[in-house]
């Protein structure tokens, strides 16, 4: 021990001068330390981002298994890992060349070139250039993008929940990740003629979140709603398994949601756009806490009590709202933005109902719903954004991917059937379609 203590100063000593020289080596010859710079810095966003993204998926798969029934919940767990995975590996067979054609990433020469510039080319950067320290890694960038897709599908899984055949559902997502979302999300992202027309939806209250949620509309009227949820003129109220788990989900996702709105800054090597991407965070979390309040004064004033779950969905609304425009907004304005978001689900829960459309865990009034307001409130303080334009993106995205989707799911019905029977809807699909229950301790809810 003595003996350690006396080599410490003289180790501590030799150290200094290899500190000194580490920290006084110039740019390594024909390298360029300022592109290498932002060539990090850059890709660094993209991971980071990404993987705040991925952990929405976590979110998602809690949220939905709080909201629904014991008996589905394991059906709900099995949904939303077998999605993120076949997302995975498709988007990366087909939507991301569908999406940004870099040429270099999927199959070599198949699609590349077909559909337009990609990311870095619609920011003025060739993927030659980005791959030689130009703008940012591709594996980065595919990645990032990779976690968008995948979001997508999962915002379906919630709403068609307790009575949809798993295969056939899978089935969807497949196309839904690989040509469906990469398609519309192409038009505006891919630099595409939405793009071109000046719409603009910065990190996708249309292109992810209301493309979701037409998909999921389309799916909630050919499915039809749960067996004894419109009865009589009555709406009956079937609560969730474990309001808690609902409640982690919603965390989850909020946190995940800095990395969604942040890292669509796509550039982290200026002091400028670090400034950009620490305003867009203050910016989302100000929306989610207006969008959560909001939604409990609303419940309290209408139903005498403040209802957690619309406080849950009130949070996600706000987030979905400022996805659109996280970064111009001041933070007084990102609250309102948010507080509409949350005033919205709380009484667009209840017109779906009228409609007798049964979305099991809100995913409809949060993600399309507040997806369209969020692009429209794009207008309030971007001042390159218009009205109409705005308006039209969302008119084109939603024809499209509703028309696509609700064609699709009547064929899906017709070839497979889409829903289980009846017998299964009342026992629970965990034990009719996997046979495994995830409270098996508990009887049946």
């Amino acid at each position: 021990m003595k003996l350690l203590k006396t080599l410490a100063p003289v180790a501590a000593l030799i150290a200094l001068p290899s500190l000194g020289l580490a920290q006084d080596e110039g740019p390594v010859a024909g390298v360029n330390a300022s592109t290498d710079s932002v060539f990090i810095f850059n890709s660094l966003l993209f991971l980071v981002g990404g993987f705040l993204v991925f952990f929405m998926a976590a979110g998602f798969a809690m949220l939905e298994a709080g909201l629904v029934r014991s008996k589905n919940v394991t059906m709900q767990l099995m949904k939303n890992v077998t999605l993120f995975s076949l997302a995975s590996i498709f988007y990366y067979l087909i939507g991301y060349n569908l999406m940004y054609p870099l040429g270099t990433w999927s199959v070599e020469g198949v699609l590349s070139g077909v559909w337009g510039p990609g990311v870095l080319e619609a920011v003025g950067v060739t993927a030659d250039a980005a791959d030689d320290y130009g703008y940012a890694s591709t594996g980065s960038d595919f990645f990032f993008q990779l976690m968008f897709c995948a979001a997508t599908a999962s915002i379906v899984s919630g709403a068609l929940a307790e009575r949809i055949k798993l295969w056939p559902f899978l089935i969807f997502t497949v196309i839904l990740t690989s040509i469906i979302y990469p398609l519309q999300a192409s038009w505006k992202w891919g630099g595409g003629f939405l793009d071109a027309a000046g719409f603009l939806d910065f990190a996708g209250s249309t292109v992810v979140h209301s493309c979701g949620g037409w998909a999921a509309l389309a799916g909630a009227i050919v499915l039809g709603p749960r067996i004894g949820k419109y009865k009589d003129g009555r709406v009956t109220p079937f609560p969730g398994s474990n309001l808690a788990l609902a409640t982690l989900g919603t965390f989850i996702l909020w946190l995940g949601w800095f990395g969604f709105n942040g890292g669509s800054q796509l550039a982290m090597g200026t002091v400028g756009d670090v400034a950009d991407v620490s305003r867009i965070f203050a910016n989302t979390n100000a929306a989610a806490a207006g969008g959560s309040v909001a939604a409990m004064i609303v419940t309290q004033l209408l139903y005498k009590k403040p209802d957690l779950t619309m406080v849950l969905n009130g949070a996600l609304a706000g987030l979905v709202s400022i996805t659109a425009e996280p970064l111009t907004p001041t933070l007084g304005a990102a609250t309102i933005i948010g507080m509409i978001g949350g005033v919205l689900v709380v009484f667009a829960v209840p017109f779906l109902d009228k409609l007798k459309i049964d979305d099991v865990v809100g995913a409809i009034p949060v993600h399309l719903v507040c997806g369209i307001w969020g692009t429209i409130a794009v207008a309030f303080t971007n001042g390159d954004a218009s009205f109409g334009t705005q308006i039209y993106g969302i008119v084109v995205v939603g024809i499209f991917t509703f028309v696509v989707s609700l064609v699709l799911w009547f064929i899906l019905k017709m070839i497979f059937g889409i829903r289980v029977s009846e017998e299964d809807e009342i026992n629970g699909l965990d034990m009719a379609e996997l046979g495994m229950e995830a409270y098996p301790e508990f009887s049946k809810g």
